[in-house]
């Protein structure tokens, strides 16, 4: 008997009508991404491990799904580094390649590798999967896709604004009536790292603070102490988690928390500037609001940090993103600053599922059947659908004579809107009858009156 078969935990099969949902959403945030001149780009689905290792701190890089060598190169595998429990050097041993754990990082060698075939500033976006052995959950999966727009060549907080547009643009456009960009600054969590005393930590005191919406206070305090910063040090960063008012009002009483700290200052500056152009040229759904408590655990970034939540569905963040100075650099090229977003395109897709968001012209792939009444009707059935086809509407000539109440059952389950039926007196009269399938309105006509119906 064979063995039912199964897929990895964390990754899924889709269904054409799930399929039509993800191409909408696709489709729209692309379009989004073009009508701000971004240009697309593809990079392979695996990357060395020296390229994606050690980019994304800690726990990032026990996310990341190695590939294991094969034929000769597994026969070279470091036994002596398995015995004594060196299980990094073992895995680097008998790994060197792995499946990508974002599109940042292999956009950054990207641009490292093709500079001289791109124009500075360089915009592009990526809508691509990207792999992470994550606990699968709600939300969370082990195989996603991600929707990226990102600028390399530019220090200019112009495009801040502009990406808290695309959020706004794309977003809004989806259907989304409530949903919150919120912003923070890395220079600002150095500045509070500094004031502190712990500049050396300042990778441990963002990830702990990052989980706050996660884990409460008393988890971060404790995650705090855990990573070694001293108790003085997590009594000054107290009053940072009661910060309340306007984003103004927030970024004022943050100044007198940093007015030691030269960096902090910098990047209270930075926000300031983002926040008050986004806000003048207007948002259509967005909430920005500035969270002093949002890091983002990835340790490229260096300026400006972006979260996007949907308030009225409990689900994590569907975007996030942010400036990063030294990405690049780490592949041997210099003084290529860069910025980007990205949104996650699985979890839309489970908000806009849970709010019954998608129109109904998403699910619409064919919009006309042709049912078959034999084999002349459905000569001349075929006829027509290729005329119809020729003008850009999308169609089907059903494959046999079956009986009327099968062919309509397929149309109704393919969500098709019309149906066209050919019958012998049809046939002699050079006239068709087609039915709306939502209304149930039936009408007779030629064919220029049904091409006429669609256009």
């Amino acid at each position: 008997m064979s063995k039912k078969p199964s897929i990895v935990k964390g990754t899924r099969d889709f269904l054409p009508d799930v399929m039509a949902k993800r191409n909408y959403i696709f489709g729209t945030i692309k379009s989004v991404f073009e009508k701000y001149g971004f240009l697309p780009i593809e990079t392979p689905s695996m990357e060395t491990t020296e390229t994606l290792m050690g980019k994304y701190g800690e726990e990032g890089d026990r996310l990341i799904f190695r590939i294991l060598n094969s034929g000769d190169k597994l026969g070279k595998a470091d036994a002596a580094a398995l015995k004594e429990d060196n299980l990094a050097k073992f895995a680097n041993s008998i790994s060197d390649k792995a499946l990508r754990y974002d599109l940042t990082v292999p956009f950054a060698r990207f641009v490292v590798m093709n500079q001289n075939d791109l124009s500075f500033p360089f915009k592009r976006y990526q809508i691509q999967p990207v792999w992470r052995a994550d606990r699968p959950q709600k939300g969370r999966y082990r195989e996603f896709y991600q929707c990226d727009a990102d600028v390399v060549g530019s220090d200019s907080l112009l495009y801040e604004v502009e990406l808290v547009q695309i959020f706004d643009e794309a977003l809004s456009n989806l259907g989304l009536t409530d949903f919150s960009i919120k912003i923070n600054n890395r220079k600002i969590l150095s500045g509070i790292a500094e004031v502190c005393g712990e500049s050396e930590k300042i990778v441990p005191i963002t990830v702990a603070i990052d989980k706050l919406d996660k884990i409460g206070k008393d988890g971060v305090v404790s995650e705090l102490k855990e990573r070694g910063i001293s108790s003085a040090a997590i009594e000054k960063i107290d009053p940072l988690f009661q910060l309340n008012g306007s984003n103004q009002q927030k970024l004022d009483q943050l100044k007198d928390f940093l007015k030691e700290s030269e960096v902090g200052l910098t990047g209270i500056e930075e926000l300031e500037y983002v926040i008050e152009e986004a806000t003048d040229l207007g948002l259509s759904q967005a909430k920005l609001e500035f969270e002093v408590t949002l890091a983002r655990g990835l340790n490229y970034y260096t300026g400006a940090i972006f979260e996007v939540a949907a308030n009225n569905v409990k689900i994590g963040s569907i975007c996030g993103g942010g400036r990063y100075d030294d990405l690049t650099s780490l592949f041997g090229l210099d003084g290529m600053s860069g910025v980007g977003i990205s949104f996650g395109a699985d979890r839309i897709f489970d908000v806009m599922t849970e709010l019954n968001l998608f129109p109904e012209s998403a699910l619409t792939a064919t919009q006309v059947l042709f049912i078959n009444f034999g084999e002349k009707e459905q000569k001349q059935s075929m006829i027509y659908a290729k005329e119809l086809r020729s003008n850009g509407i999308s169609c089907e000539v059903y494959p046999t004579d079956a009986k009327m109440k099968k062919q309509m059952k397929y149309a109704n389950d393919r969500n098709i809107p019309f149906v066209v039926m050919i019958g012998s007196k049809e046939l002699q009269e050079g006239r068709i009858t087609f039915k709306n399938m939502v209304s149930g309105e039936q009408k007779e006509g030629d064919l220029k009156q049904l091409l006429t119906q669609f256009k």
